[in-house]
């Protein structure tokens, strides 16, 4: 009988199975699940956004100016999910912008990511949470985007003074836009429940 114990206590030891990482499972958490599911949402919304304004939106014109809904939805999305989380996302996005080819340049990059963070850090500074600090932020970062784009343009020569007029109606434009677009936004933040903490 003693024998019998001693193997089996030999053999209780089960060495890992063997095989590379890319076939192992890989296990999440529910929450984990949902983040994803949120943030896979909120890049499915910039995407469809930046497809609605290439195929739909650049074909209507008011005034020799259009809307710039990819940039609304970055900025929406990066001002209500916060600084930390909202600023990176900002980033990714805007790299996607600029390689889509709908970007006027490389400056969109810089423009949109460090607008967030700014006005990221001022409403959580000066403002409480809320739809309309949120909305009111997401305006000042589109009219002040759509401002330094055009006097980039004009700094490289792609753009004439004249057509200040028409940056600042495509910024009235998309600002008009963000407002329907803020309960989606808001709809997809919610999946997974709120994890901001001011």
């Amino acid at each position: 009988m003693a024998k019998k114990r001693r193997r089996k206590q030999v053999y209780e030891f089960k060495p890992d199975r063997e095989g590379t990482a890319l076939l192992k499972r890989l296990y999440l958490t529910r929450l984990q699940r949902l983040q994803i599911l949120k943030w896979t949402g909120h890049g499915a919304l910039c995407i469809v956004m930046l497809t609605l304004q290439d195929v739909i939106m650049s074909q209507l014109r008011f005034s020799g100016a259009t809307t710039d809904l990819a940039v609304c939805a970055i900025f929406l999305v990066g001002l209500y999910e916060g600084t930390e989380n909202g600023s990176l996302f900002a980033f990714i996005a805007s790299l996607v912008y600029l390689f889509s080819g709908s970007s006027p340049g490389a400056q969109c990059i810089a423009l949109i990511s460090c607008g967030t963070v700014g006005l990221n850090l001022l409403r959580q500074t000066y403002w409480h949470r809320s739809s309309g600090s949120i909305l009111l932020c997401t305006c000042a970062g589109i009219v002040s985007y759509e401002m330094l784009n055009f006097l980039f343009g004009i700094f490289v020569g792609n753009t004439i003074w004249e057509r200040a007029s028409v940056f600042a109606l495509v910024a009235v434009m998309t600002c008009i836009c963000a407002f329907p677009l803020y309960p989606l936004v808001k709809l997809i933040s919610k999946i997974g429940g709120d994890t901001w903490k001011e």
